[in-house]
């Protein structure tokens, strides 16, 4: 492995190579450039793209597909108040040029109660459905006397009010990543200069995913979804941002020892590129282990993902290097590198809580568990599930006019459940259909293919379509309708997919938990060349994300009043907390094994510490710091996401990093690193916990130091 990286550090490292890998990059920029501006062309928006791969609600959208009532997607006007039935007479006829060919507008539908009334008007789905529902907002309730309200609710609202939170998603997270990034770097470098190279390098790496990602998807069908394209781009300026402040933070390093700037970048990149290799690694399988999962958006998700990081990975150890070595020392100004000089000061802030973990560790690693260990307990409360109407932080008119609906009609009146039955047996179907408990009608007719072989049915539920209540009828609706012999039946709608949704994820959720777990635990053993630091660390990577997922939880109820956790949020968390929070144990435990090859089994602990505290945590400030930009997006799914992945990184950074990973090792010692070579040989020196406090106190900066604070 040294022997393949000294090999490819001499490319960007070298006095010629720099000028051949920027050459490349910018020809690669160039051609990229316009397959990368259309991702959008490629998002899969439909209505299976966030369903479970073979889900019955998804065979029914398949199924619909055969119908020329497939094209026609309803939208509900809801008028309330005094002047509701003067308001609605008014607009029929106003209304009834947005209706599709051959349709025709339904209502007003009086409620029970006689306080509202109900339009129905069928859009045609081919058009541009969303634009057609502004312009009927525009036109609905323009002249409704005062007291009136009228809101636009339905599917096609729905769908309007979805995609206007995606439409500004990519954009919005692009420059709000793009400004968190940039601040963060200008503190931790302090430099007027550096700064600069990290985003350039990130600017590469975004242009050749977007485009891998386009072609992929274009030519060998990797699902892309608008929720996943917009967190792509958060993950790559994440993940590419920490590579790049791990390398630069080699590099000058090693400016201090080496006069050549072109050495001392092929041998930061030799020392520090098996960390960067297995992180990326493991982040990218991880990622790709979500191809288990049922749930397409969360195939998606994972497969998108691992494809940014890789197209990460590759221009922080390519373009990163060569830009730097170009540029010179200069670039660190104010603070230049000086060859000869001391790399860091005898005393900092990492060195001293290295050896206050090395007075006690047991007690240090036991702390640190009790701490993780109360926040995980409050994983026990969480309620899992969001309605339609909760899953926005500011209520849109569609979730609106569904309330009002809830008030004053059946509830699933504006979102039937769709049931599709072959012709000859959806008489049977009706009758089975209209005897289930929850069921208020079953409507007239129904709507067949041009061949006649299928007939559909829209069944009104009593209960709101994202309840658990119609959840409850559609299970017993399922049941009375599968045992009609010869019907075929399948019964789809919203309260379907959130059904269906709901049971994927927890099939996803013991599918894909295992073999994350498999495969970090592979990178690591094949790391350390250890069994018992791997499985140690990845149990605390696992607590982490507990103690993460459970204080995130308060957080949701008791600040942000949040309803409950999004179906997605628990597996998804996951997966970015384990292969993510991993990387710091990765870039740590790296730097300590090297250590303690050379100064023992504590003082190389203390050692690694120390070399890597200041680089790691502005790596895990900027990573959580990216993901929170997520918190404040109108999606409560992505917000609970952001929160939850920045207070995982951030426990990961300045706690189990920073305390109890090295104070578990500093308590097993050579256990620590069984049944490995640093086991069975004992290390060059070792001054036991006691010399390391001294060291840790007093240790001047070593030429060969790397990973310092940046």
């Amino acid at each position: 492995m040294r022997a393949l990286l000294q090999r490819i550090a001499r490319a960007p490292g070298g006095r010629r190579g720099k000028w051949a890998v920027l050459a490349v990059w910018l020809i690669v920029a160039v051609a990229l450039g316009p397959p990368a501006g259309k991702l959008g062309d490629v998002e899969e928006s439909g209505p299976n793209a966030f369903l479970p791969h073979g889900a019955e609600s998804a065979r029914v959208n398949t199924e619909l597909e055969k119908f020329r009532t497939d094209t026609v997607m309803p939208a509900v006007v809801v008028y309330t108040g005094a002047g509701a039935r003067e308001a609605a007479d008014a607009e029929r006829s106003a209304l009834d040029r947005f209706v599709a060919a051959g349709q025709k507008v339904t209502g007003p539908v009086p409620s029970d109660d006689g306080k509202a009334l109900m339009t129905v008007v069928p859009l045609d789905g081919e058009d541009e459905v969303t634009d057609t529902v502004d312009a009927l907002r525009d036109v609905a309730g323009a002249n409704a006397p005062p007291g009136t309200d009228v809101e636009v609710g339905g599917p096609a609202a729905s769908l309007t009010d979805s995609v206007a939170v995606f439409d500004s998603l990519d954009s919005t997270l692009m420059i709000a990543t793009g400004l968190v990034v940039t601040v963060l770097l200008l503190i931790t470098y302090r430099s007027p200069v550096l700064w600069l190279f990290p985003l350039l390098s990130v600017g590469f790496a975004a242009v050749l995913t977007q485009a891998s990602t386009y072609l992929l998807a274009k030519h060998a069908s990797l699902p892309v979804d608008p929720q996943s394209a917009g967190v792509l781009m958060v993950l790559v300026f994440g993940v590419g941002t920490d590579y790049a402040l791990l390398l630069i933070a080699r590099y000058r390093e090693e400016l201090h020892v080496h006069e050549d700037r072109h050495a001392a970048m092929r041998i930061a990149l030799t020392r520090s590129g098996p960390a960067v290799l297995a992180s990326a690694g493991t982040i990218a399988v991880g990622l790709a282990c979500l191809a288990l999962a049922d749930i397409n958006s969360s195939r998606s998700l994972g497969l998108v993902g691992a494809v940014g990081v890789v197209c990460a990975f590759l221009a922080m150890v390519t373009v990163l290097p060569a830009l730097l070595v170009l540029a010179g020392r200069w670039v660190f100004w104010p603070f230049v590198p000086r060859f000869g000089t001391p790399a860091r000061k005898e005393r900092t802030v990492w060195s001293r809580i290295g050896a206050v973990v090395a007075r006690r560790p047991r007690w240090s690693w036991l702390m640190s568990v009790a701490v993780t260990g109360v926040l995980a307990l409050s994983t026990a409360g969480i309620s899992l599930g969001l309605t339609q109407s909760e899953m926005f932080q500011d209520k849109p008119e569609s979730v609106v006019a569904q309330e009002r609906i809830s008030e004053h009609f059946p509830s699933g009146a504006s979102d039937p459940a769709q049931i599709v039955a072959r012709t000859p047996a959806a008489g049977a179907v009706r009758t089975a259909a209209s005897g289930v408990d929850g069921v208020a009608r079953v409507e007239p007719g129904g709507d067949r293919t041009p061949d006649g072989s299928l007939t559909t049915l829209s069944v009104v539920l009593e209960d709101a379509p994202d309840s658990e209540a119609a959840k409850d009828t559609v299970d017993a609706l399922r049941t009375a309708v599968h045992a009609v012999d010869g019907a075929d039946a399948l019964v789809g709608g919203t309260t379907a997919e959130s059904l269906d949704t709901a049971r994927a994820a927890d099939r996803d959720l013991t599918t894909v938990v295992p073999v994350v777990l498999l495969v970090v635990l592979a990178v690591l053993i094949g790391l350390l060349r250890a069994l018992v630091a791997p499985v140690l660390l990845l149990a605390t990577v696992v607590l982490s994300y507990l103690a993460a997922l459970g204080g995130s939880n308060l957080l949701f109820e008791h600040v942000l009043g949040y309803a409950g956790v999004d179906w997605s949020i628990p597996l998804m968390g996951f997966v970015f907390l384990v292969t993510l929070g991993i990387d710091y144990n990765i870039f740590l435990m790296h730097r300590v094994r090297e250590e303690t090859a050379r100064l023992g089994w504590s003082r190389g602990v203390l050692e690694g510490l120390t070399s890597t505290g200041g680089v790691i945590t502005s790596a895990g400030v900027v990573l959580a710091a990216t993901f929170a930009v997520f918190a404040g997006l109108p999606l409560v799914t992505l917000a609970q996401m952001g929160v939850l992945v920045g207070i995982g990184v951030l426990l990961d950074t300045f706690l189990v990093r920073t305390v109890l990973v090295p104070a578990l090792a500093l308590d097993l010692g050579r256990w620590f690193w069984w049944p490995g070579r640093l086991f069975r040989e004992p290390p060059r020196a070792d001054g036991g916990a006691g010399g390391d406090r001294r060291a840790a106190g007093t240790a001047g900066v070593r030429e060969r130091a790397a990973g310092t604070s940046a």
